[in-house]
């Protein structure tokens, strides 16, 4: 779960958008848009935002808090496995479910700027 730990200035307000139809999105999930609803951000794509709410299989018409995503903004989340190689300043993919990151650097989108430890599930934080 991508989670604002920090930001300079004011807190990002919610902005309400519509989910696609039959996405299942877990909260603090990372999501972009896609013909103008949104759906789950792939591996390599900069999210563009944080749900801030889950939905399970949404109806159409289904809208959800969102927060935009900012380079202002540092978010903890969890390394998805054993990173003993993990370095501040290095870029990491996103895992398939959009809620950690991923051991792999090439064509990452997630900056490293500190870490807790390097077993999987520990806490990580990034900037995008």
């Amino acid at each position: 779960m991508f989670v604002p730990y920090k930001k300079n200035g004011q807190p990002q307000p919610f902005e309400y958008l519509v989910v696609t139809t039959s996405e299942t999105i877990a909260m603090g999930e990372a999501l972009v848009l896609s013909s103008g609803k949104l759906t789950k951000c792939g591996a390599t794509a900069k999210p563009k935002y944080i749900a801030m709410a889950a939905v399970t299989s949404a109806a159409a018409g289904t809208v959800i808090p969102v927060i935009r995503v900012s380079p202002d903004v540092i978010y903890e989340t969890q390394l998805q496995a054993q990173n003993t190689s993990i370095a501040a300043g290095a870029l990491y993919t996103l895992h398939t479910d959009g809620l950690q990151i991923t051991t792999t650097t090439t064509n990452g989108v997630a900056e490293v700027v500190d870490w807790d430890g390097t077993a999987a599930g520990s806490k990580v934080r990034v900037r995008f």
